[in-house]
C-alpha cells in the first residue's frame, strides 16, 4: 500500500541529482528525512536534449520506497510507454502537452491503468495551452527551467502560470497539486508557494545539498514554514 501524504506541501525528491552507486539508500534517506514524494525524470534525447533512465529504474525505486513514485516523461510522444510505467509502479505519470498530439487520449490512458494523471508545461507554454484539460489530471506541473538537467537557474516569469493555474483550481476547475519542478531550493520554493504552488519536485537542493539530503529537506520545509 502508498503511504498517504500528510503534507501541506509536498516535497518530490528528484533522483537526477542522486548518486546512483547507492540510489536506494539515498532514496530511503529522503523518505527517512521527511520527502512526501520520489520524483522520477524519463528523458528520450528528442523532446529534450539528455537522455535518461526507463521503467526498470522505476521498477527499483518501488522496491526501494513505499513513497508515491511522481515520474516525469520528457519524451516525444508518450503513449507507448504508458503501459511499462504502470508495470513498473509508477504512482503519478505526467505527460507534457506540448508532446501528445492527442492530449485527452494520452491522460484517459493514463488513468485507465489506474494511475494519476499529470500534466506539464515548459517555460514557453502558456498556461491557457492546457486549460481545457485541467480537470482531467491529479498533477499541473510548471516547469521552471527548460525541460532535461539539474541545476539550472529559477525562471521567475513562470511564476504567473502558477497564479493562472491556482485560480483554476480555487474556482473548483481542478483539484489538482500545483507543482513546480526545477531550480528549486529555499529561496525559490518560498517564492512559488507565494504565487499558489503546493508541490515543489527538488534535485540539486536535497540530493547535492552540502550538509546531506536531511538538512537539504529541512532547509525546504523551514523556508516553505516563512513563505
Amino acid at each position: 500500500m502508498i503511504a498517504q501524504v500528510t503534507a501541506e506541501y509536498i516535497l518530490a525528491a528528484s533522483i537526477l541529482s542522486a548518486d546512483f552507486l547507492c540510489l536506494g539508500d539515498s532514496i530511503r534517506e529522503a523518505e527517512e528525512a521527511g520527502a512526501d514524494w520520489i520524483h522520477i525524470d524519463v528523458m528520450d534525447g528528442h523532446f529534450v536534449p539528455n537522455l535518461s533512465l526507463g521503467p526498470a529504474v522505476v521498477e527499483a525505486c518501488r522496491r526501494a520506497t513505499r513513497l508515491p513514485l511522481d515520474v516525469h516523461l520528457m519524451v516525444d510522444r508518450p503513449d507507448h510507454l504508458l503501459e511499462a510505467f504502470a508495470r513498473s509502479g509508477s504512482t503519478y505519470l505526467t505527460v507534457h502537452v506540448e508532446a501528445c498530439p492527442d492530449i485527452h487520449r494520452t491522460l484517459g490512458t493514463i488513468r485507465a491503468l489506474g494511475l494519476k494523471p499529470g500534466i506539464a508545461l515548459n517555460p514557453g507554454t502558456p498556461a491557457s495551452a492546457i486549460f481545457q484539460t485541467a480537470g482531467e489530471v491529479d498533477l499541473i506541473r510548471v516547469m521552471a527551467v527548460n525541460s532535461g538537467f539539474a541545476g539550472q537557474d529559477f525562471i521567475p516569469s513562470v511564476l504567473e502560470k502558477v497564479e493562472v493555474t491556482r485560480s483554476w483550481r480555487t474556482s473548483g476547475r481542478t483539484s489538482a497539486w500545483i507543482q513546480v519542478d526545477g531550480g528549486i531550493k529555499p529561496s525559490t520554493v518560498a517564492m512559488a508557494a507565494r504565487a499558489g504552488a503546493d508541490a515543489f519536485a527538488v534535485a540539486t537542493a536535497v540530493f547535492q545539498h552540502p550538509a546531506g539530503i536531511r538538512a537539504g529537506i529541512q532547509d525546504l520545509r523551514d523556508a516553505l514554514a516563512r513563505a
